[in-house]
């Protein structure tokens, strides 16, 4: 797997889409790939994604280390960018999707009327090819499935989502269209950034996503 960053605290990879994060099954998952990889007798989980969204994630060295990113995490000082396609026209085009989370069918998640404890979306989006939609995401909270019942409470599922999108449709994409695009945050005073485009997927390949992707390199700078 491939390793965007690496130091004496922790280290970023670029997770693979459709890779448990932790073992299921006896399948071996990110985290213990990733230990394996590093030869390392340990890592600490500080974040996670869902098996179909690819990108970037977090792996501390140390509890402590853990502790400190769990600190940023709860005080919101980690930015966290997603990228996302869809193949329907969304409710809006922009905006905030506001609402608290409830459980639903078969592991699922929907949003409900309370705003109790809320599960905060912003996002932008744009056109690319005839019927898709491309949008840039950023989760100000940190629930289960949030960004997936956010595009769908707008119409506007991720393509490739079988838990959220029409089933048969999504089980013919290569892939769930949903990836972590960026990271912002300081650390013991000093700022880390970083970008990672998708490394798969031919509708996120395709010349007028790549194109898009490049005009949102620098996302802190056009969410905020």
């Amino acid at each position: 797997m491939q390793i965007i960053f690496e130091n004496s605290d922790f280290v970023i990879f670029d997770k693979p889409a459709g890779l448990n994060f932790h073992s299921e099954d006896n399948e071996a998952g990110f985290v213990v790939l990733a230990t394996k990889q590093l030869n390392l007798p340990q890592l600490y989980s500080v974040h996670r994604l869902d098996k179909m969204t690819s990108g970037l994630i977090i792996l501390a060295k140390s509890s402590e280390i853990a502790n400190t990113f769990a600190k940023l995490f709860e005080a919101k000082e980690i930015q966290k960018f997603y990228l996302a396609l869809s193949l329907r026209k969304p409710k809006k085009k922009q905006g905030w999707v506001k609402a608290d989370m409830a459980s639903s069918r078969r592991g699922t998640y929907k949003l409900i009327a309370t705003k109790e404890n809320p599960a905060i979306t912003q996002f932008i989006s744009t056109s690319l090819r005839v019927g898709e939609r491309l949008f840039l995401v950023k989760p100000h909270t940190g629930k289960t499935h949030q960004i997936r019942v956010a595009l769908k409470s707008i119409g506007a599922p991720i393509a490739g989502d079988i838990r959220y999108a029409n089933a048969e449709e999504a089980k013919m994409e290569e892939r769930g269209y949903l990836h972590a695009f960026a990271l912002h945050f300081k650390m013991r005073e000093k700022e880390f950034t970083f970008v990672c485009a998708p490394q798969n997927g031919e509708r996120f390949l395709s010349e007028e996503a790549k194109e898009q992707i490049k005009l949102w390199s620098a996302p802190w700078k056009i969410i905020n």
